[in-house]
């Protein structure tokens, strides 16, 4: 188990709130049994008067599900080399998002930092509970500053967020930046969101949380496994961050539908690398036509399954009009330093060519 104190005297009780480290999560009937006739939950044990089908993926609905989800936390330690007990799962990764400003921000009192332009759920989650709001951007080329970071936390900052790859910008954050942070003696954690990361040559900092306990990853279902419907993420950290996360969280927060879904196709994780490197192929067609668009003045660098560029002008005009022929992307131009800045995922060969011919299409109707 990894040690509550890391590099430069970290301590994780020191900014876990007071109410927190005295909580008792709740025990439910699951925590107990699983197998046998269970009659300790109060549960319909007749099942749902509507029925899915015979089909052996669909688990039995009419009991709760594991409130532990040790299936999945095993299979997906064993692939990102990480202990189950370092494994929280929620329900997307905005539950750990809102649960991590929850477990150490003291409302009107304590506050969070950001580097805009970046995931705009951070903000949000801090608005939501009444946590103050700390921001550094990016330099130019959107890489953090480890040093203003450093400069700006105050006694009263609990977490530092990093998005690798950078939504909406698209690329990884430089590692020694990170590292900076990392084994400076900032006494909070540091968030690495890494939602993209399958598509980024780099890879994960998941082993690092052995190393740094104060560091917690983020991942989800919804990119590179294609499953943004089941709405899964996961959070990586040392074994006491995740405990009190378990703690806090609500007894089957994670339903037996997604849960076997997931489980499913774990098991297909070649499946999964095989697409990604499907869909890098096709960024790079994608990339090279956008390139060869006169009003394109930018495609920025991408280790996502998105690109962002730069139009010399008009570029919510551009945004509006490709929506009302069919193919929707994002306006990024009100993030900050993404002035003219549109976003676009990048689909299979056959939505890409749609993409690009409607965008020719609406430049010369906009800008011509």
């Amino acid at each position: 188990m990894t040690d509550t104190k890391a590099t430069k005297g970290f301590d994780f009780f020191k900014i876990l709130r007071k109410n927190i480290q005295k909580l008792k999560p709740y025990r439910c009937a699951r925590d107990d049994y699983q197998t046998g006739v269970l009659l300790d939950a109060n549960e319909n044990l007749y099942g749902p008067p509507a029925s899915l089908g015979n089909s052996g993926d669909i688990p039995d609905l009419k009991h709760y599900p594991d409130p532990h989800q040790a299936t999945l936390k095993k299979l997906y330690g064993q692939w990102r080399k990480v202990n189950p007990d370092q494994i929280f799962v929620g329900v997307g990764s905005d539950e750990a998002i809102d649960m991590l400003i929850r477990m150490v921000c003291i409302p009107g009192k304590d506050n969070i930092l950001i580097c805009p332009p970046t995931y705009g759920m951070y903000k949000v989650s801090a608005a939501v509970n009444d946590v103050g709001l700390v921001k550094v951007p990016l330099t130019e080329d959107f890489q953090i500053q480890p040093k203003k970071i450093l400069e700006a936390v105050t006694s009263t900052t609990k977490i530092i967020w990093v998005c690798s790859p950078n939504n909406p910008t698209a690329n990884d954050i430089d590692l020694d930046r990170i590292k900076t942070i990392l084994e400076s003696d900032f006494f909070g954690l540091i968030v690495v969101d890494e939602a993209y990361v399958d598509f980024s040559d780099r890879g994960s900092l998941a082993e690092m949380t052995k190393k740094y306990p104060n560091l917690v990853v983020l991942q989800t279902f919804s990119k590179s496994w294609g499953l943004a419907g089941v709405r899964c993420g996961v959070a990586i950290s040392s074994p006491p961050v995740v405990k009190y996360m378990n703690c806090m969280k609500a007894p089957y927060n994670l339903n037996a539908l997604t849960s076997a879904v997931v489980i499913k196709n774990l098991k297909a994780r070649d499946t999964m690398l095989k697409t990604v490197e499907e869909i890098k192929v096709e960024k790079k067609k994608v990339r090279a036509e956008l390139e060869n668009i006169p009003h394109i003045v930018k495609v920025f660098p991408s280790s996502s399954n998105f690109l962002m560029f730069r139009v010399k002008s008009h570029s919510k005009e551009i945004y509006r009009t490709i929506a009302d022929d069919g193919v929707v992307i994002r306006f990024r131009g009100d993030n900050y330093g993404c002035s003219e800045c549109l976003r676009a995922t990048v689909g299979r060969p056959k939505d890409n060519k749609k993409f690009i011919e409607t965008l020719k299409k609406v430049i010369q109707k906009v800008v011509i």
